[in-house]
């Protein structure tokens, strides 16, 4: 049977996960069972081997999940360690008379060859080992680990809120936010291992302290009052045991302490430990000049040893040298791709209807230092987030957006971008490619250095920081966001807040035609029988000026078919379709309440608005005076709405709806005007702000 064979019988047989319970078991076996001192060595080899092991995964992960088995490692290395000096201590005591090798080549090779059988020299190097292992790196590494736990549980808010801002903003799936959730449950769950594996490590190393003055004074009354030997001989063998077995034991545990500090020290990037201490300890030439220059001085004194400190110098000049040419050929390889290219002169031709351009009705113009992040070549994803904005623009409003046509724009600033509609800037702002945007969300614990802007999509306060600032940041409560997501943000609260100019014709005919799929009588008998395609291109405007979505195209054109013998005008249409529409426009408002909270109007203020619109030549035109009213009253209950977390609905009757809401869409920004008509009946209604009058 070949290793392939005997690995798919373990699989299937489900012995993969007693891997686990079984080396438990033999460990503990080991404080219980004696072991001939051949097993000894190999167990203590594989001690070794393991530290070693852990020590090069923990130096190789680019952030601390990577390695999240490693707190339990680090208990089954304690107390395999701990096993391993119970089963030598039971040789030591008992055959450690009959020489130095009596409990194994590998704990005789520890007390002979790395302390010179000496073994006053073995007791001083064992106590600085455990000195280092417990008062340096472990208490170090346990401090770092409790401070790590707090410092995520703190941050979870803050990284929650990101999350939440990439799924809403389409940039990521449900499922994908589902793992991201779980990644920071995870971390946190690790630092708090850590923070307790840490309390075995240094009970480890005082066991240690203490099993070595056992062993000596055992060793002594075993080998003088049992085995006859004299006092000095005791002395010399069992002591020589002691610190070999000592050594066997410690050293593996300082890498096994030193791996636990590595991964609780470091900040989670997309290196490994050794690529960022190449890329940052050695980033800035002026430092090692300086430094090649303190340490040259220092050789040119009489007395010091000319010729190390005189290589060292000479070394990191040469390096200092060679990073100052590599950085020039970085700067002048960016100002070449940056150079505008000499239009080439050729004959021109005749003019044709080919040379006629049209606007796209969608286009993000960016920089010269931007295009990294819209060019696959280099790992650029803005791409990929705008076919996500894309397809969740179109899950949440009803309809296909047109594509996004992307491009470099040299007379942008080259951090800059721009976003149009047709042709016509509609937001614009600035990304930094190596820097991280953290948004001030109103309620963060402490200032950043960095530089300070505003939100583009939402202007709420931010600044730009350094990439090693970022966990402090989610720390401080701020939304830390890459550039890619603050560009995709900004495109995704403008397209879905100008929705209504997405929508032209040729989209509501693909609307048609994709219901008509379904139910194909229905849209033979509305278009273009009953209603012009423009009035329903209108009436789907209207809806999506207002913030409604058009998924329920079905209910849409069976309302438009039902009442178009009656009257033809849009807005009209639109009142009798939002009517028809009323659950999913309350639910939209209020997912999953029953009563709803909204703002009411005055009985007499009703009154007075109905008077003038009938009083008016159109129906729509108010005087200054009550206009002013309505204004002041409408945004003093909205901010009364607001501070009680509710949303600024404002409920009125049928005949004010629309009126109201082209008047207060643009004036008091928010505000959402449902009529009574609009209401389920199963729902109950609370009066909470009050215009006109008092709730």
């Amino acid at each position: 049977m070949d290793l392939l064979s005997i690995q798919n019988f373990i699989k299937r047989a489900g012995l993969t996960g007693m891997a686990g319970p079984v080396l438990i078991v033999m460990i503990l076996a080991m404080m219980v069972l004696p072991l001939p001192p051949l097993l000894l060595d190999i167990l203590f080899t594989f001690n070794i081997a393991i530290s070693i092991m852990v020590l090069l995964v923990s130096m190789n992960t680019n952030k601390a999940l990577d390695f999240a088995i490693f707190p339990t490692v680090l208990l089954i290395t304690t107390l395999l360690r701990l096993s391993l000096n119970v089963a030598s201590t039971r040789i030591v005591l008992l055959e450690g008379h009959t020489g130095p090798d009596a409990a194994g080549k590998v704990i005789e090779s520890f007390g002979h060859f790395l302390v010179g059988g000496n073994y006053a020299v073995g007791l001083v190097v064992f106590a600085i080992l455990v000195i280092i292992n417990f008062v340096v790196i472990t208490k170090g590494a346990g401090r770092i680990a409790e401070v790590g736990a707090r410092f995520t549980l703190d941050a979870m808010p803050g990284k929650q809120m990101a999350i939440d801002a990439d799924l809403n903003a389409g940039l990521i799936g449900e499922d994908v936010a589902r793992k991201r959730r779980a990644e920071i449950a995870q971390e946190a769950d690790f630092y708090g291992a850590m923070d307790g594996a840490s309390k075995f490590v240094r009970g480890d190393a005082v066991a240690g302290i203490i099993i070595l003055f056992i062993n000596i004074i055992g060793g002594l009354i075993v080998g003088v009052l049992q085995h006859d030997l004299t006092l000095a001989m005791a002395a010399k063998n069992y002591t020589l045991l002691t610190i070999g077995d000592g050594l066997v034991a410690q050293i593996p545990a300082l890498v096994i302490s030193t791996a636990a500090g590595l991964v609780v020290s470091r900040v989670a990037s997309d290196q490994n430990i050794g690529q960022q201490l190449v890329t940052q300890l050695f980033k800035q030439p002026q430092v090692i000049v300086l430094t090649a220059a303190i340490i040259g001085a220092m050789g040119l004194i009489p007395g010091m040893p000319h010729f190390a400190f005189l290589l060292l110098a000479g070394a990191m000049g040469w390096l200092a040298y060679s990073l100052v040419k590599k950085n020039e050929r970085a700067v002048a390889q960016e100002e070449s791709a940056a150079a505008t290219v000499t239009p080439v002169i050729m004959e021109s031709a005749e003019a044709s209807w080919d040379d006629v351009a049209q606007v796209d009705v969608l286009g993000l113009e960016v920089g010269y230092r931007l295009i990294s992040l819209v060019d696959k070549a280099q790992d650029g994803d803005l791409l990929r987030r705008i076919k996500g904005i894309r397809k969740k623009f179109t899950q949440d409003i009803g309809f296909l957006p047109p594509p996004v046509h992307i491009r470099d724009n040299l007379d942008l600033r080259p951090n800059g971008y721009r976003i149009t509609l047709k042709g016509v800037d509609i937001g614009s702002g600035e990304a930094y490619p190596n820097l991280f945007l953290a948004i001030n969300p109103g309620s963060v614990t402490g200032e950043l250095t960095g530089t300070q802007t505003r939100d583009p999509a939402f202007g709420l306060p931010a600044v730009w920081i350094e990439p090693v600032l970022r966990d402090q940041a989610q720390v401080m409560g701020y939304t830390v966001v890459d550039p890619g997501t603050v560009v995709a943000t900004h495109l995704s609260h403008l397209i879905s807040t100008r929705a209504s100019e997405l929508l032209g014709r040729q989209e509501v005919q693909q609307l048609l035609d994709h219901l008509g799929k379904i139910a194909p009588k229905l849209v033979e008998d509305l278009v273009p029988k009953a209603l012009p395609l423009g009035t329903i291109q209108k009436v789907l405007q209207n809806l999506l000026d207002e913030g409604m979505h058009i998924r329920d195209m079905r209910t849409i054109v069976e309302t438009l078919a039902e009442n178009a013998t009656r009257t033809q005008d849009a807005y009209q249409l639109t009142s009798l379709v939002r009517v028809a529409l009323g659950p999913a426009i309350v639910q939209q408002f209020y997912p999953s309440a029953q009563e709803l909270q909204v703002i009411g109007m005055d009985k007499e203020l009703e009154y007075v608005l109905m008077q003038a619109m009938q009083s008016s030549q159109n129906g729509i035109g108010i005087e200054p005076g009550l206009a002013d009213t309505v204004l002041r009253g409408t945004r003093t209950a909205v901010e009364m709405q607001e501070q009680m977390g509710l949303p600024a609905v404002m409920l009125v009757p049928a005949q004010l709806r629309d009126l109201l809401a082209r008047f207060l869409r643009r004036a008091v920004p928010g505000i959402r005007v449902i009529s009574h008509d609009e209401v389920p009946d199963f729902k109950t209604i609370r009066v909470t702000a009050m215009v006109g009058g008092k709730a």
